[in-house]
């Protein structure tokens, strides 16, 4: 068991505005703290039942003037059904061998990282990350921290992501996976096993990060549900009318 942490001892800080790569026209600014090398898992499920998310050793939420959009989200694992589209998507990947291995960064998982991001994400913030900046990105900060591989028949790294175990759940840090397996929809397969894993473990919710009110780029996630959003007055289901409006935005894979 951790002990409990309060909030109240820790220093926090505030970024300065800047364009938000969500919401096109808007601002973003975080409010982020430094994880305690003690108390390091206490703090991270406190905190991420708080809103908060993990990067290496910082655990940030936003903190923006003007907008509310960003909210974190988590999918009740003990509740949910997959859809027939989901199903077929776990049958397309029953070849893959699961892997857990401890946070540590290997080069074969960066060249996995430097082709999904060349090919996804080539004008985001992590293109030009090198094997140290990789490295940083897995094991700074770790604690109860996990890096699950997914290989195929032939041994070959397909997918990898990068995974905090909390009291109640999994909180899925980074995933990357092989671009070119474009049908085997990876991305939403890591998800659904780690629901899988979750409802193995007793473990109620499996958090994704945040959802995004608006934004294309989070839509997909609203495909999971039951899916609990954080707002001021605590954690509450997605409505129907939300989870749809989401889901006609959102892209047919990941």
């Amino acid at each position: 068991m951790t002990r409990p942490f309060s909030a109240k001892q820790l220093p926090f800080f505030l970024t300065a505005p800047s364009p938000c790569p969500y919401l096109p026209g808007r601002m973003e600014r975080k409010v982020f703290t430094k994880l305690d090398l003690v108390d390091g898992p206490g703090l991270n499920d406190t905190l991420t039942h708080a809103g908060f998310r993990r990067s290496q050793s910082i655990l940030y939420r936003p903190a923006c003037e003007r907008c509310s959009a960003c909210k974190s989200a988590r999918i009740i694992a003990s509740e949910f059904v997959p859809s027939r589209t989901q199903r077929r998507i776990r049958n397309r990947n029953a070849d893959l061998l699961r892997i857990t291995k401890p946070a540590d960064a290997t080069p074969e998982q960066f060249a996995l990282l430097s082709r999904y991001l060349d090919a996804r994400h080539g004008d985001g913030d992590m293109a030009g990350m090198d094997f140290f900046d990789f490295a940083g990105m897995v094991e700074d900060g770790a604690q109860r921290t996990e890096i699950v591989e997914y290989r195929d028949e032939s041994s070959a790294l397909v997918a990898a992501v990068l995974i905090d175990r909390l009291q109640d759940g999994f909180s899925l840090v980074y995933s990357f996976f092989d671009p070119e397996l474009d049908r085997r929809s990876l991305g939403a397969f890591m998800i659904l096993d780690h629901i899988d894993r979750a409802q193995q473990d007793d473990l109620p919710y499996v958090y994704l990060g945040y959802w995004v009110h608006g934004s294309d780029k989070m839509d997909y996630k609203a495909r999971y549900r039951p899916l609990e959003i954080l707002d001021p007055t605590g954690w509450r289901l997605l409505t129907e009318d939300e989870g749809a409006q989401a889901q006609a935005r959102a892209e047919p894979s990941e």
